[in-house]
């Protein structure tokens, strides 16, 4: 048993109590995953984060859910960069961390924290019809067909017609499970489809979304980086989104409202990266011990 310095990050956010909560063990990346998703279970948060050295970057980041590890996560990424900050851990601008994803790089200004998403991959369509049944809305209520991309992490990315339809929306986890199976995922693959609007939850924002996740995780994620990296990407592949930089924004019917800004690498129809930017606010830290 050792003691590790960590954080509780609250990300995309830049106030307490908003945006989606993230725990940064300082120190932790090698420790055994079960030890990490007990973590991430004692928390009751989505997601937590644990870091070590790297041999080809800057920083090596973990990224666990309660139920497995995962090979990137967008808010625990601005988490993690936010308390290396706070503690002075950071003498630079720009940085790479090295995630199971591959290499990130990292530009912070002020107190904006930007990640570059690599490339998007397009998989399948999905039929409208079986993400409705998941969602629990009539199938008129998707507006484009809803398809699975990558920006380090695959998202079913589903376009709702209308704040009304995102606010409705339910997950069935028995229907969920068929549709990842007929797609040929396990139950290690989070498909839970990103939902989108192509309205802001406030006058800033361009585009609003949830995403209602299955258990062990919590009911709904509060903000999702690396889902808004890929919806990003979807918008501009399917001629949605007309800005080559928009704000994204979740959590505000959650109570925990969160933005990021969402840039564009490359054109339309050959994206090189997607950059996804927001802040995060240190709300608490402390140490924990954990078995090795």
């Amino acid at each position: 048993m050792n003691w590790y310095d960590f954080d509780w990050v609250d990300a995309f956010t830049d106030r307490p109590f908003g945006g989606n909560g993230c725990a940064v063990v300082h120190g932790g990346a090698g420790l055994p995953a079960e030890t990490c998703m007990s973590f991430v279970r004692e928390t009751s948060l989505v997601e937590c984060t644990f870091t070590g050295p790297s041999d080809v970057a800057d920083l090596k980041v973990r990224y666990f859910l309660a139920s497995r590890e995962i090979p990137f996560a967008g808010h625990p990424t601005i988490a993690t960069v936010a308390a290396l900050a706070a503690r002075g851990f950071i003498d630079k601008t720009d940085l790479v961390l090295e995630t199971g994803a591959g290499l990130v790089p990292i530009r912070i200004s002020g107190d904006e924290i930007e990640m570059t998403q690599v490339a998007p991959q397009f998989g399948a369509l999905v039929h409208a019809e079986q993400v409705a049944r998941v969602i629990g809305l009539p199938p008129e209520a998707i507006v484009s067909p809803p398809q699975m991309v990558s920006t380090g992490l695959p998202f079913c990315i589903t376009v709702l017609r209308d704040r009304a339809a995102l606010e409705a929306a339910r997950l069935d986890v028995a229907a969920l499970t068929r549709m990842a199976a007929g797609l040929g995922y396990d139950g290690s693959d989070m498909l839970e489809p990103f939902l989108v609007t192509l309205e802001g939850a406030t006058e800033a924002g361009d585009t609003f979304a949830r995403l209602l996740l299955a258990p062990p995780s919590p009911p709904e994620d509060p903000f999702t980086g690396s889902a808004t990296g890929a919806m990003a990407a979807y918008l501009w592949h399917h001629g949605l989104m007309a800005k080559d930089t928009f704000i994204a924004e979740q959590g505000h019917g959650m109570g925990r409202p969160g933005q990021a800004r969402v840039t564009r690498l490359g054109p339309p129809e050959a994206m090189t990266g997607i950059k996804v930017a927001g802040q995060g606010y240190v709300l608490m830290r402390g140490q924990v011990q954990l078995p090795g």
